[in-house]
């Protein structure tokens, strides 16, 4: 007990370290992508080009939460177990493969959805004809994102797990300002296109920054074998995956329901998102980013009072920081939306409405980041099952939610749903976390 009390401090300081350097790049990538999006909504306002571009880019991006991000919250973890019972060739044996039949499963995926846009896109998203045809092509043009993506956020996974969080953190920074390049260079001719070159040229750079950095930690790759290493990892990734899946779900069906009200709704929930969205995913991305690999390895030594005391001290930590900034951003939404996006084409009227929006969307804030604690540490512990059982009651509620609240309240009734699901996650997650902290420890102490 006492060389788990002394090597605690250490711990904390390295994590308040770790999150400390994630959250610094993180705000600067955010502010740069923030930036772009001013530049988007200036040049474009909440056009039908703009729903367009967004509706398109959905999927790409959510493959990318899917296949890659699922893959590094199962691979951090296993790594760390890895290199610490088996030795580093296990682990590289493992890695090399897991991220060979990931990506193989992404790009048949990608091939499958691009042949099949025309059948799903009509069913799924109210647009005119021409509309729907624009959809299709940026959708199809953008799947390469989704591969850039994920190959870039696999390698983050092997930095994180190797303890490097700055640098791989500031890499994605690449994307949004290949974006403001091409918006800026490129001719307004170009119009929405210009979105998908920036996109695919920021997302090719990232993949190489990634990839620089990960040869330069001395990582290696060997041959893919099909190890029991490999089939725990896959078991744990596919319940994650199925997770992500129906989570990403709630997602797709508040874009659903928005491109099925007025032109304009699929932007005006994505300007509302983003304040939110931006300290969502600076704060619980940086906290959960940087308490995994210490989590794993109290989990790995059996020190329940060490995952008791982080859980503690970081949700105590998240709900510190998060709970003045969602004051703000509800108090101050009009004012925020004004000076941030009331330029070029965006009017007042769209100010009103999006404004509208983010107040509600604001709810949610503290709520998530303080559940991305609980999150990692069931991750850690690979209880997979429960997050993907809080995935799947999250969607019929956010659907639920969505279909009651719209018809009241439009798009602002969509936002609303999206706070409300995300407090049902926070008492899911925490519910669970302390429930299987107390039976680790009861039964350690038992022992």
């Amino acid at each position: 007990m006492t060389t788990a009390r002394a090597a605690n401090p250490s711990a904390s300081r390295r994590i308040l370290h770790a999150a400390s350097w994630v959250t610094a790049a993180a705000v600067l990538v955010k502010l740069t992508a923030t930036g772009k999006e001013f530049l988007v909504a200036s040049i474009f306002a909440r056009s039908a080009d703009v729903d367009a571009f967004l509706v398109a880019l959905l999927i790409p991006n959510l493959l990318v939460n899917l296949f890659a991000e699922s893959m590094n919250q199962a691979l951090v973890p296993a790594l760390i177990r890895l290199r610490a019972q088996h030795g580093e060739d296990a682990a590289s044996r493992v890695l090399s493969s897991a991220m060979l039949l990931s990506l193989s499963l992404l790009a048949a995926l990608a091939a499958v959805l691009a042949l099949a846009a025309p059948v799903f896109f009509p069913p799924l998203f109210h647009f005119s004809p021409p509309q729907l045809a624009l959809a299709i092509r940026l959708f199809r043009a953008l799947l390469l994102f989704a591969l850039f993506g994920a190959l870039a956020s696999n390698g983050t996974a092997i930095l994180n797990a190797l303890e490097c969080f700055a640098a791989p953190a500031i890499a994605p920074i690449l994307v949004p300002l290949a974006i403001i390049l091409a918006l800026l260079a490129l001719p307004r001719s170009v119009g929405i296109w210009s979105l998908v070159i920036g996109n695919l040229v920021g997302a090719f750079l990232w993949v190489v920054a990634i990839f620089l950095l990960v040869l330069r930690s001395g990582q290696r790759f060997t041959p893919p074998s099909l190890t029991p290493e490999l089939r725990q990892l896959f078991r744990q990734y596919a319940n994650i995956l199925l997770s992500g899946i129906v989570s990403s779900g709630g997602l797709l069906a508040d874009v659903i329901c928005a491109s099925w009200l007025a032109i304009g709704s699929v932007a005006a929930l994505n300007w509302a998102s983003r304040f939110s969205s931006v300290t969502m995913t600076i704060l619980g991305g940086a906290i959960g980013t940087a308490i995994t690999p210490y989590l794993a390895q109290r989990v790995a030594a059996r020190d329940w009072p060490g995952c008791r005391r982080i859980l503690r001290r970081y949700t105590a930590l998240a709900a510190l920081v998060t709970l003045p900034l969602t004051a703000v951003f509800m108090t101050a939404s009009r004012p925020i939306i004004a000076l941030a996006y009331q330029h070029g084409a965006f009017h007042a009227a769209d100010t009103l409405l999006v404004a509208r929006v983010q107040s509600v969307f604001a709810l949610q804030i503290p709520f998530f980041v303080v559940s991305r604690v609980f999150y990692r540490f069931l991750l850690v512990l690979e209880r997979s099952s429960l997050v993907l059982a809080c995935g799947a009651i999250n969607l019929v509620l956010d659907i639920v939610f969505n279909l009651v609240f719209m018809r009241i309240y439009g798009v602002v009734g969509i936002a609303l749903a999206t706070s409300f699901w995300t407090v049902c996650t926070f008492l899911f997650l925490a519910w669970w976390a302390r429930r299987l902290l107390r039976g680790a420890a009861a039964s350690g102490a038992a022992a």
